[in-house]
């Protein structure tokens, strides 16, 4: 499955990085970057790498370090969890075409490009490309900064670049994942801004607090009568003896609609 959501935890935070793994999110980020202060990132740093090298540590899921965006700090975050045993990605923020590719030449894992600036919005497509990324990240809160945008309810702002950030890796083939929701009281809101990612192509969303992951994966699920109709869909196709089109509902189904079948129910969870 895709990632559905991906969780961050303060690196100078042991104990939350430790638990993170247990929220159910899909992915959980060690943060060596923005989630900690500039004085604490020694301690940060040794922090994640004392945990990741740890034996007992040992969780289901994918676990990422974002390091800094500066390329120095960037180096000492890296080289600080060569040793990892458990380390499975690695998140680039303000991700460029030039910052990602000095990471690749640093790692051997694969990359979570953070798409959160104007030149990386405008490198997407050429960072989706790079063979370490597997995934787009849209981060709409730092790029509207450095636009110098205003940020609204409704988001058009930013609705081009997030956009733009979706195009570029479904056209490379990799995970596309939405930006954070900050309002952690408003549910209803992330629910509501979660499907309408999902409506934009988007696999996924960030999210800074476990109670958001249940909420994104309930918005992200698709609803029983979808469900039935992906079915019924490859039902059909099974029994079309090979044609390109047939009839299912009175609807003529072609292969956009069996593709969109087909993604319906890669978003069913694996317990129904």
């Amino acid at each position: 499955m895709a990632r559905r959501t991906v969780l961050f935890s303060p690196g100078d935070r042991p104990d939350m990085c430790r638990k993170a793994p247990s929220t159910g999110a899909d992915t959980v980020v060690f943060d060596l970057e923005d989630a900690v202060a500039p004085a604490r990132k020694a301690e940060a740093r040794a922090a994640v790498a004392d945990l990741l090298t740890d034996p007992d540590f040992d969780p289901a899921v994918e676990v990422a370090v974002r390091v800094a965006a500066d390329a120095d700090a960037a180096a000492t975050d890296l080289d600080a969890v060569a040793d990892a045993n458990r380390l499975d990605a690695v998140m680039v923020p303000k991700a460029n075409a030039d910052s990602v590719a000095r990471v690749a030449d640093l790692c051997s894992h694969p990359i979570l490009a953070l798409i959160e600036t104007a030149a990386g919005v405008l490198d997407a497509r050429e960072v989706a490309t790079v063979p370490a990324v597997d995934a787009l990240c849209f981060g709409a809160e730092d790029l509207a900064a450095d636009l110098g945008a205003t940020r609204t309810d409704e988001g058009t702002e930013v609705l081009y670049a997030r956009e733009h950030v979706v195009l570029s890796a479904r056209a490379a083939g990799v995970d596309a994942v939405d930006t954070v929701y900050t309002d952690l009281d408003d549910h209803e809101g992330l629910r509501a801004e979660t499907r309408f990612a999902a409506t934009l192509g988007y696999d996924g969303k960030m999210v800074v607090h476990p109670a958001q992951v249940d909420v994104v994966h309930d918005a992200l699920a698709p609803d029983a009568e979808a469900v039935a109709w992906a079915r019924r869909v490859l039902d059909a196709r099974d029994d079309a003896d090979g044609r390109g089109v047939f009839e299912v509902d009175g609807e003529m189904i072609d292969a956009p609609l069996i593709a969109r079948a087909e993604r319906i129910l890669e978003r069913v969870p694996d317990d129904e």
